[in-house]
């Protein structure tokens, strides 16, 4: 009750259009097909220098799962100016923090330094674009990293050879199937004739994009871009970028993880579902509604009050969707059934919580809900420049654009329930699904088990 005379200022707040609101952006591009994009924030005297290239694991060759994000480690060895790690070191000299970043799509570099120190980011990232120089001990050395980094984040996860499992399963044709780390005997084979074919075709001013965001002018920073990025040959076998199709899906498909280093079983099902798309990013607002709407806060929720609290079968549940992405995405609900519940029970009754949004609709009051919450943190998101710095590069290299980048917020505004409902028939269709189960215990263990019950 004490926070309601703060609730009516805050509500007051948000009620303007956030069009008004835009981020300050300007944007160039060279004349080597290199874009460049500016945001201006100049309340600190510090600065965000981003590259961005239009190149991820889903650009791979067959066979080779992997390679991008095994470039991204050596791309920190040395270039024709700079030893190996003396990138990184001059970075931390400066006081500032750099790191690297590996997706479907893209891949980026970053540094967040004093804003003075941006002329030096530029030259350091241009030489490393242009005049990589990888060694055979680079190479051995780079690659018992990426096994190690699968060792820790994949192979001791069960979660993560889980989540493999079901993408692989969700995507049949396309690359999204494959791990962005790569699949382990694809990676133990990569080497340098790999690493360099990728890095010469994509590793382009055509095919990145500069982002500076921070205490900076526009004009300066294109010409520190022309200074150090302009005299970079365009590649002029850069080619167009193809994906191949992923195919309708016509039946449900179901699979069984199990894994003894399962402490909770679960299950998750995803939906193949459609990406945000340039001037099109309406279908895509309405299903982040819908991700809140069925699996937000527990206490709200539809999936959570249902199988949470009414029903205590849960111990928890959630939907999610992202949608930037260039191709087909997904969408997800999963569900953590209570220790004497089995993962049939709670999918019976997912699927009951599903059934009944689709017949029932949305809550008025908690569409605007949402609507509030959206447009607080699309405003907060404004005070953080490497947030925008991010938000912007994967916009762009996921086919978005910057009038889609700034036009989402009031689109997110815009959707109805009427939107929502549309959306949530056209994905949550089971012919679209993957269903898993993730369990300590094999499918025989687990019969075992039950029929010495019933004895």
């Amino acid at each position: 009750m004490i926070f309601r005379p703060l609730l009516l200022p805050l509500l007051l707040l948000f009620a303007g259009p956030l069009a008004a609101q835009e981020d300050d952006v300007t944007t160039y591009t060279l004349d080597n097909g290199m874009e460049v994009v500016v945001i201006e924030d100049h309340r600190a005297p510090v600065v965000t220098h981003m590259v961005w290239y239009r190149a991820g694991s889903a650009d791979e060759p067959p066979g080779q799962s992997g390679v991008a994000h095994f470039l991204e480690h050596l791309l920190f060895k040395a270039t024709d100016d700079l030893e190996s790690g003396e990138f990184s070191d001059t970075v931390a000299a400066q006081g500032g923090s750099d790191n690297a970043f590996t997706s479907y799509d893209y891949t980026g570099y970053f540094q967040r330094v004093a804003a003075d120190r941006l002329e030096l980011m530029m030259e350091m990232e241009a030489d490393r674009m242009n005049d990589l120089r990888l060694t055979p001990e680079d190479i051995v050395t780079e690659r018992d990293v990426i096994l190690e980094e699968r060792n820790q984040r994949v192979d001791s996860n069960p979660g993560a050879l889980a989540q493999e499992q079901i993408r692989a399963a969700q995507y049949l044709n396309h690359r999204y199937g494959l791990p962005i780390i790569g699949w382990r005997h694809e990676m133990e084979e990569l080497d340098m004739e790999d690493a360099l074919s990728f890095y010469d075709l994509y590793y382009s001013p055509n095919n990145a994009i500069l982002v500076v965001a921070g205490d900076v002018e526009p004009e300066e920073v294109l010409e520190m871009a022309q200074e150090h990025y302009g005299p970079i040959p365009a590649e002029d076998q850069l080619p167009e970028r193809f994906r191949s199709t992923e195919p309708p899906q016509r039946a449900a498909r179901r699979l069984t993880f199990s894994d003894p280093r399962v402490a909770q079983p679960y299950l998750v099902r995803s939906y193949i579902a459609p990406e945000r798309d340039a001037g099109a990013q309406e279908e895509a607002a309405a299903l982040v509604y819908l991700a809140e709407l069925l699996g937000g806060s527990p206490f709200t929720s539809e999936l959570g009050q249902a199988l949470q609290f009414d029903s205590d079968i849960a111990v928890y549940s959630g939907a999610g969707y992202d949608g930037i992405s260039l191709d087909s995405t997904t969408f997800t609900v999963s569900v953590a059934p209570q220790p004497d519940v089995t993962l049939e029970e709670a999918e019976a009754a997912m699927e009951e919580v599903l059934a009944s949004f689709l017949e029932d609709g949305p809550d008025a009051e908690a569409m605007e809900r949402i609507r509030t919450q959206l447009k607080a943190s699309e405003i907060y998101a404004r005070d953080n420049v490497q947030g925008l710095a991010r938000r912007y590069g994967q916009a762009l290299t996921s086919g978005l654009t910057v009038e889609d980048v700034q036009a989402w917020p009031d689109i997110l505004q815009e959707v109805t329930a009427e939107d929502v409902m549309e959306a949530a028939r056209g994905v949550l269709r089971p012919e679209g699904s993957v269903t898993a189960y993730v369990t300590p215990e094999t499918q025989e263990t687990a019969a075992a088990e039950t029929q010495e019950e019933t004895q």
